[in-house]
């Protein structure tokens, strides 16, 4: 079973290598750090993992084995935003149909005192706790000192934690876990997965192949942000407008469209879109974009002055 556990993951030889060597000879590392860019398979393979893990323990009854999302003996946890008091992920946010806050969800205090508290319990049905921390450079320094006495008595417990670097975490916490990396894909790689995955109009978008920059995560997610932006504006955004009448409406119509983390991407489409159309001095307006959104100024505003510097008026 270990062998095979992790043959889908695309172009990720070594991390498969390093988890199946751990499986097959029952050497399960206390924490485990799956380091690499975001959308090359690191959720998936801890998913794998899990899988793995859990098969080579019987299950508790002839009722079988509860699945990953409702395992008693499994944790997830991923950044939350604070919301009426209480930390809530972006996916229940979107659920219940609240705009994002601004600002960026993190790991909270609280989420690790949650872990500390599931790892001091036992194992109900497996051999071992098991938690997945995802995007845990989110977590700011409480939580991370926190975190770090739980990596120091783990117990009955294995914890992943998931982060695009080393250095996007305290070395104290890097230097607890076992180094699982992963890599982009190659144009290969990445044309294989989407093909698997029958989106076969993503690989013909070369603007958002390049954005992705080898991570079919990404060319996903910068797919579905690409149609949810209303065609008449993207549209109107391919080239840069040429009267100040267009300017002005185009400005308005983007503001009034979009929320905040959309502008900032549709800036970096529009870059990568006016670069590969030979349209070079339009590139610093975008990016002096991006910097005033970034820093709160009201977007539509940001708008007008760089649709009538990419105009030249």
């Amino acid at each position: 079973m270990a062998s095979t556990a992790f043959n889908d993951l695309i172009e990720q030889t070594q991390a498969a290598e390093l988890l199946t060597q751990a499986i097959e000879r029952d050497r399960i590392a206390p924490a485990y750090l799956f380091v690499g860019p975001d959308g090359v398979g690191r959720k998936r393979a801890a998913r794998l993992f899990l899988d793995a893990l859990l098969e080579k323990s019987p299950p508790p009854s002839a009722k079988g084995r509860a699945s990953q999302d409702n395992h008693p003996d499994i944790l997830w946890v991923e950044p939350t935003y604070q919301h009426q008091g209480k930390a809530i992920s972006a996916a229940a946010l979107i659920e219940k149909g609240v705009a994002l806050p601004k600002g960026r969800p993190q790991v909270r205090l609280e989420q690790i005192r949650n872990i500390t508290r599931f790892v001091s319990q036992a194992p109900l049905e497996s051999p071992r706790l098991l938690v997945i921390l995802d995007e845990a450079q989110t977590m700011g320094e409480s939580a991370a000192n926190g975190l770090l006495k739980t990596l120091e008595e783990p117990g009955h417990c294995t914890l992943i934690l998931i982060a695009p670097s080393v250095d996007s975490l305290l070395p104290t916490i890097v230097s607890r876990c076992q180094r699982i990396p992963f890599r982009r894909l190659s144009a290969e790689g990445l044309n294989t997965v989407l093909q698997s995955l029958e989106l076969h109009e993503i690989l013909a978008h070369r603007a958002i192949l390049t954005m992705a920059q080898g991570s079919p995560g990404r060319a996903i997610q910068y797919w579905e942000k690409l149609q949810a932006i209303p065609a008449e504006v993207l549209a109107a955004c391919q080239t840069p407008p040429t009267t100040a009448s267009s300017c002005l409406t185009l400005a308005r119509d983007i503001d009034k469209a979009l929320e905040l983390e959309s502008q900032l991407w549709l800036l970096d489409y529009l870059q990568q879109q006016y670069w590969g159309a030979g349209l070079t001095a339009s590139l610093a307006p975008l990016e002096q974009a991006k910097t005033h959104l970034i820093q709160y100024v009201q977007p539509q505003l940001v708008w007008e002055v760089t649709l009538l510097k990419l105009a030249n008026l």
